[in-house]
């Protein structure tokens, strides 16, 4: 819990100097390349994050391989001082963070979207739409397929998930009657 409270402060922080300069999308593509790289490559996140390597020697790699990315000032210090205070073992989470404050300034939502069969360009358009205008938001969806539902749609935002599957109607059912009610 602790670190998730550090993640987000760091995000925050971040968030607000891209909101002072203008370039809090610029930071968010930055962030997530950085992020990328050091976590999608294994060797790369050993040597950085094993302390039994110098302090000194790990620095000296993490900012050769910083400088090889062309990143703004404000993104080379922002990792460099999470490294110095310990905190790059959570790039991953402030990372996370990061993107959802960054897409709430912006005014988006991410969503999923899984339904049983494929559903076609239009329908998901719809869903989109009625979405938006449920939250307010522009939504982003990510549609998956899952044959296990039966039948149906299953959508998350955040928190909020709206069910209507067949296989969580019949389970609803299934309960019911196990209760004594009727259906």
């Amino acid at each position: 819990m602790k670190n998730l409270a550090v993640a987000r402060r760091y995000a925050k922080a971040l968030l607000i100097i891209g909101k002072g300069d203008g370039n809090a999308e610029k930071y968010r593509e930055e962030l997530d390349g950085v992020t990328q790289l050091f976590t999608g490559n294994e060797m790369l996140d050993q040597v950085v994050g094993n302390p039994l390597y110098s302090a000194s020697a790990r620095k000296k790699v993490m900012e050769s391989v910083i400088e090889k990315l062309e990143l703004s000032k404000v993104m080379k210090s922002f990792v460099s001082l999470l490294f110095d205070k310990g905190r790059f073992g959570f790039l991953s989470n402030i990372n996370d963070f990061y993107q959802k404050l960054a897409d709430d300034l912006k005014g988006v939502a991410r969503a999923s979207l899984t339904s049983a069969t494929e559903l076609s360009a239009e329908t998901v358009e719809k869903i989109r739409l009625s979405l938006s205008k449920r939250t307010g938001k522009q939504i982003i969806l990510d549609v998956h397929q899952d044959s296990g539902l039966i039948g149906g749609i299953v959508t998350k935002i955040g928190d909020l998930v709206l069910d209507g599957s067949i296989k969580t109607q019949l389970l609803n059912m299934k309960e019911s009657l196990k209760r004594g009610e009727r259906v």
